[in-house]
C-alpha cells in the first residue's frame, strides 16, 4: 500500500509539474492526519523532486490546546532534521472558518517569503474538494467557482494531494506506522467534527445522504462539475491572453490589462475578464464586486484606488487597470548605502543592487546598469524636490515627473530607486542617468547594476 500511493503520488507530480524547478518547499502541517501524511510523503521523495524542505505551522490562537499541537509539529520537524517556521496569531474563540483560512493563507505567505521558499505546499486531498465544489454550490457561486481547489496558487502555491482520498492517506499513516520504531503523532481537531460549521455539516451529514443515494457516483459527478468548471476557468485565462489589444501583463506581483477595451466590451464581458485578471493573482471577484469594479474602471480617473477586500484593491494607472496586494502600498524605505569597496550588493524594497570596480564603459541614459565615478553613494525614493540634468540633455528635469513619464504606477514611485551623492541624483535605473559623476571610457569605476528582485 505505501509503496503503491508513494509511486502515484511520484507520477503525479511529474505529469502535472507541479515541481517544475529545483527549491525550497515549505510545507503547511497543521499537525492533522493529512499534514503529517504530505510531510512524510515529501520527505521521501525530495531527493527525487530536487527538493529542499521547510515545515511551516501557524497557530491560530483559537482552541485552548494550540500550544501543545505547535510543539508537536516542531518536534515532528526536528524528527525529519527540518526547518521549523511558527506564526503564533490571537484569532480567539468563535473565529469563522474564512476569517481563520484568510489569516492562515497571510501567515503562511509571509513565512514562506522569509524562508525565500520556492513553494509553499498544503495538504488538500479528494475529500476536500468534494466538500469545496459543494459547499460552494449551495453558496450561489459562479461558475468558475465551481472549478474548486486549483492544483497550483499564486505565488507558488502547490497542493499535490488533490488526487488522493482522506481514507488513502490515513492508510498510508497507518502502514508507515506500523514500519516504524515511534508512531507518527497526529492531532485530531475536534472542530471538524463541530456541526455549527458548515463544512463539517456537510461531510457528517449531507456527503453520507448522497452516498448512500448515488453511492461512488456522487463524487465523480461533483469531479466532474469541478472539471467542467476548470475547464472554463482556464478558457478565459486564455482569453486574457489571446484578446491582444488587453496587452495582458503582470508586473512586479500585480496583473494589469489595457483600460479601453473593458469600456468598450460588452459588460458581461468586461465584467468576466476582470474576474479572469482577478484569479491570476488570487484574488476572488464575484459577480457583484465585479459589476463595482467595472463601473471604477469605466468612471474614475487614473490614480484612484479602489479596495477589493480580503489585502487586494484595483488601481487605474494611466490606460490600466491594475490588481495588487495591498499591503504592497504605502512602504516607506530609508535610504542604504551604495558603491563602496571593490564590490558589494544592498537589497532596497523589492530591488537589488549590486556593484564591482571596473573600467569605466560607455553610459547610456536609459539602462538599468550604470559606471559612476568612485565614491559613496546612496539609495532612496525620489524626494518632492529632486531634479536632475539627464545625460546628453540640457535643462533640469523633476525625478517625479521622468517616474510619471516612464509609467511607473503613482504607489510604486515611493518603491522605486534613486541613486544620489551629496545631494545630487545620479540615477534612476532605467529611467533616467544624469550627467554628474560620469566616468570617462576607460577610467577607474564602479559598476551598479539593477533589478527587481519580486517575481512577475
Amino acid at each position: 500500500m505505501t509503496t503503491d500511493l508513494r509511486k502515484r503520488l511520484v507520477m503525479h507530480l511529474k505529469a502535472a509539474r507541479l515541481f517544475p524547478e529545483p527549491g525550497l518547499a515549505l510545507l503547511a502541517v497543521s499537525g492533522g492526519p493529512d499534514s503529517v501524511a504530505l510531510l512524510d510523503l515529501l520527505v521521501g521523495l525530495a531527493a527525487e523532486l530536487k527538493l529542499e524542505l521547510a515545515v511551516a505551522h501557524v497557530d491560530h490562537g483559537i482552541a485552548p490546546d494550540s500550544d501543545a499541537v505547535a510543539q508537536q509539529v516542531a518536534q515532528l520537524a526536528a524528527r525529519y532534521r527540518l526547518p521549523f517556521h511558527l506564526t503564533a496569531l490571537e484569532l480567539g474563540a468563535g473565529t469563522s472558518e474564512t476569517r481563520a483560512r484568510r489569516a492562515r493563507y497571510r501567515a503562511l505567505h509571509r513565512a514562506q517569503q522569509e524562508t525565500g521558499a520556492r513553494y509553499l505546499v498544503t495538504a488538500h486531498h479528494a475529500d476536500d474538494q468534494v466538500e469545496t465544489v459543494l459547499f460552494r454550490l449551495l453558496r450561489g457561486t459562479g461558475i468558475a467557482g465551481l472549478a474548486g481547489i486549483p492544483t497550483r496558487g499564486p505565488r507558488g502555491l502547490v497542493r499535490p494531494l488533490l488526487p488522493f482520498t482522506r481514507a488513502e492517506l490515513g492508510a498510508w499513516l497507518e502502514q508507515r506506522n506500523a514500519e516504524l520504531d515511534e508512531p507518527l503523532p497526529v492531532h485530531r481537531d475536534p472542530a471538524n467534527e463541530e456541526e455549527r460549521h458548515d463544512r463539517s455539516w456537510l461531510r457528517r451529514r449531507l456527503l453520507p445522504i448522497l452516498r448512500d443515494r448515488f453511492g461512488e457516483e456522487a463524487d465523480r459527478r461533483l469531479f466532474d462539475v469541478a472539471r467542467h468548471a476548470s475547464a472554463e476557468r482556464r478558457a478565459w485565462a486564455a482569453a486574457l491572453r489571446t484578446l491582444s489589444e488587453l496587452e495582458f501583463r503582470t508586473s512586479n506581483g500585480a496583473v494589469e490589462v489595457a483600460r479601453a477595451p473593458l469600456q468598450r466590451y460588452d459588460k458581461m464581458l468586461s465584467e468576466a475578464l476582470l474576474r479572469a485578471l482577478a484569479r491570476e493573482v488570487g484574488c476572488v471577484l464575484g459577480p457583484r464586486r465585479a459589476a463595482r469594479v467595472l463601473e471604477f474602471v469605466r468612471a474614475s480617473s487614473s490614480g484612484r484606488v479602489m479596495q477589493l477586500g480580503s489585502g487586494w484593491e484595483a488601481e487605474l494607472s494611466f490606460d490600466r487597470v491594475r490588481l495588487v496586494a495591498a499591503e504592497r502600498g504605502g512602504a516607506v524605505l530609508g535610504s542604504v548605502a551604495c558603491g563602496t569597496g571593490s564590490e558589494g550588493r544592498v537589497a532596497w524594497g523589492a530591488w537589488e543592487l549590486t556593484w564591482h570596480s571596473e573600467a569605466a564603459g560607455r553610459t547610456t541614459r536609459m539602462s538599468f546598469s550604470t559606471w559612476v565615478t568612485p565614491g559613496a553613494s546612496t539609495i532612496r525614493a525620489a524626494c518632492s524636490g529632486d531634479r536632475l540634468v539627464p545625460l546628453g540633455g540640457v535643462g533640469r528635469r523633476k525625478v517625479r515627473r521622468l517616474l510619471m513619464e516612464a509609467r511607473v504606477p503613482f504607489r510604486d514611485r515611493d518603491a522605486y530607486p534613486v541613486l544620489v551623492r551629496n545631494g545630487n541624483v545620479l540615477w534612476v535605473p532605467g529611467i533616467c542617468r544624469s550627467r554628474v559623476a560620469v566616468p570617462r571610457l576607460g577610467e577607474p569605476a564602479v559598476r551598479i547594476d539593477a533589478r527587481t528582485t519580486r517575481p512577475d
